[in-house]
């Protein structure tokens, strides 16, 4: 079976102590793997090992089977590996059309002035096409600093697909956004996979959303990986019941 993404044997240590303390984990392409884990489990410290962010004490990051452990965050992004954060980063003062916009001829390459350009049809086309993936079509013309917290994690993904990843990262998708909002959210997310070739690992505290999207669930505790299997054997673990008894995931 192909493999979209491999953390082998990855550890982080600040001193002497793990944070992230000898993960492996495989995504194939059309994988969706949720990332769970109390605060503190190391969730974040490995997405940062796996973006480039923080290089491993030991072991290696593979994308698409070629080695990127040593490599800076902007050249796994051309490679094909995107990232969402916690917190929310988009051009408020730029339309929503703009910042896609923005974001397509980046990848592209070439000056950045995508907003005065927009005549460029293969641009628009693909910041269009974009915008519906994600269900914003009808905000385009709107600032992306008046969306409501929901649509603005919708635009997010939407830079992020402008990057044309393979391999997306979501850290906390859900965070901050309100209980009405989320449906929509989890049907934008759950298009992500689905056919694309793209591969899916977030970080999620909501765990009616984590049952929902994921094929796979991937447990930390104390930065080592305690389980990793379909959603119903990861909740019937005994070892992962033992280790969270009276904790929230």
């Amino acid at each position: 079976m192909p493999v979209a993404l491999a953390v082998e044997s990855a550890t982080w240590r600040i001193g002497t102590v793990p944070i992230v303390d000898d993960v492996s984990l495989e995504l194939a392409p059309d994988e969706f793997v949720a990332l769970i884990g109390p605060n503190g489990a190391g969730k974040t410290s490995l997405f940062n090992l796996i973006s480039g962010l923080r290089r491993p004490s030991s072991g290696r990051i593979l994308l698409g089977g070629g080695d990127v452990t040593t490599l800076a965050p902007y050249r796994r992004a051309r490679l094909g590996l995107g990232r969402t954060f916690q917190t929310s980063a988009v051009f408020g003062s730029l339309t929503v059309a703009e910042n896609v916009a923005l974001a397509v001829q980046a990848r592209q390459g070439g000056a950045m002035r995508a907003w005065r350009k927009r005549a460029d049809r293969d641009i628009a086309a693909r910041a269009d096409k974009i915008l519906h993936d994600v269900r914003l079509t009808q905000r385009a013309a709107s600032l992306a600093g008046s969306l409501a917290h929901g649509e603005k994690r919708k635009l997010e993904i939407a830079l992020l697909l402008a990057g044309e990843p393979r391999v997306l990262l979501l850290d906390e998708p859900m965070a901050g956004v309100s209980l009405e909002d989320v449906p929509a959210l989890v049907e934008v997310i759950r298009g992500l996979t689905a056919g694309t070739g793209r591969s899916v690992l977030m970080v999620e505290h909501h765990m009616e959303v984590v049952l929902d999207l994921a094929d796979r669930v991937a447990v930390l505790h104390h930065g080592a990986l305690l389980a990793c299997d379909t959603p119903a054997a990861v909740m019937a673990d005994p070892f992962v019941q033992e280790a969270y008894l009276g904790e929230d995931l």
